[in-house]
């Protein structure tokens, strides 16, 4: 694709987090001709392998990191089995049982997806865009240690503000934060809930790369399977826990650990097992805040910087990771750039606002707590059990996106 004709494309890519770093070697592979710079604020010393924060990805974004090379499948815990359930329990006699469970085996694929360290992401990516820097600098850049001020429109592309001015064909935004630190974008709900998170030890009474979803009238309670580590004890799991719960009445806020490992107890789901114990929790504040459009100008946002999403469907990476792959792909077949920025948003356009509608609107549904519609989100859980049409048309959503 055209440049223009008679120089490369220049990149640019603000933000050395997951979705950036992919982004970069996507264009480095795919995009021979393509000049691509890479830039992040944090320090080139930091050791960002010892980020402990906890990801889910989607067997897509597996897929895409495998043919990238850049997959540690050593430090992965595979998901091979979902299981989302409703409290307190309706329909929980008869034929009819208000929970899912989606399963690998069931599905024909050798897993769901796969929860893994941010550190142990980033730190291969990283790892994998210094080694194409050092291979061919004239292609490849990454500037650590240098935010990005301003990216402002300029003739034929825009410039970047990273203490000098440099300019480039095209940027892509891919440094989002979290939603409390973001300016409103146009489209923006504060859910009122927040999101504890930390890592619960559970008994051994589930398989292992078993995940589970369970909303709760305070909000949704997630538990990704974690690695085994050296040092866990036998007959014991390990679980990342996303814990929501109203920011204006929340139950936890005045307990200690202690406590909160009791209360944790009586909110899990069936199958979980027992809680034994329970590391300090984190919280934060939870809310949609998405642009309308991917593409302004010769700027382009993917991931968070897009749209920040609930993490009740996990789903927030992933979606970045489609962003990051359509956008290369329409790099490589439009004849010219402009073409290639609007192919990129209409075909993301599908994916992105059915992801941001179905996140949104389990963010919400499930709080509501109006007489009868605990049994109607209950015959709403047992009719995509009982129907493996609807059930294989969840996974795949869960899985790859809207295709």
């Amino acid at each position: 694709m055209n440049a223009p004709a008679d120089r490369p494309l220049r990149l640019a890519i603000v933000g050395a987090g997951p979705a950036g770093l992919t982004l970069a070697l996507l264009a480095h592979q795919l995009l021979p001709r393509a000049q691509v710079a890479v830039y992040d604020a944090r320090p080139a010393e930091r050791d960002v392998a010892a980020d402990p924060r906890t990801l889910a990805l989607s067997l897509g974004s597996v897929q895409l990191l495998e043919r990238l090379g850049a997959w540690p499948a050593a430090a992965a815990q595979p998901i091979t089995e979902v299981r989302v359930s409703q409290a307190p329990p309706t329909l929980s006699r008869g034929p009819l049982q208000a929970a899912v469970r989606i399963s690998a085996q069931e599905q024909a694929v050798p897993q769901l997806g796969a929860v893994i360290r941010y550190g142990a992401l980033v730190a291969p990516l990283q790892q994998a865009w210094q080694a194409a820097c050092a291979a061919a600098p004239q292609r490849a850049a990454l500037h650590l240690g240098r935010p990005v001020a301003a990216v402002k429109p300029v003739a034929g592309g825009v410039e970047i503000d990273a203490g000098i001015a440099e300019t480039a064909d095209l940027a892509v935004i891919a440094e989002g934060g979290v939603f409390a630190d973001q300016a409103r974008k146009a489209l923006s709900h504060d859910y009122r809930q927040q999101a504890w998170v930390g890592q619960v030890t559970l008994d051994a009474g589930f398989a292992p790369g078993t995940a589970f979803e369970h909303f709760t009238r305070e909000g949704p309670l997630a538990l990704l399977p974690l690695p085994a580590a050296p040092g866990d004890g036998a007959g014991t799991r390990q679980a990342a826990l996303v814990w929501c719960v109203a920011t204006d009445d929340d139950p936890l806020a005045p307990l200690d650990d202690a406590q909160r490992l009791a209360v944790l107890q009586h909110r899990l789901p069936d199958g979980a097992g027992r809680a034994l114990a329970l590391s300090p929790l984190k919280r934060f504040a939870l809310g949609l805040n998405a642009e309308t459009t991917l593409v302004q100008g010769r700027c382009v946002r993917i991931g968070n910087a897009a749209q920040t999403l609930h993490p009740v469907a996990g789903q927030g990476l992933n979606l970045g990771l489609r962003d990051a792959y359509s956008l290369v792909d329409a790099l490589r077949h439009a004849p010219d750039l402009d073409q290639a920025l609007r192919r990129t948003e209409w075909a993301r356009a599908p994916d992105r606002w059915a992801t941001i509608a179905s996140t949104d609107f389990l963010a919400r549904s499930f709080t509501w707590q109006a007489p009868g519609l605990a049994t109607l989100r209950g015959l709403g859980l047992a009719a995509v059990q009982a129907l493996p049409p609807l059930k294989a048309a969840l996974a795949r959503q869960m899985m790859f996106g809207r295709r």
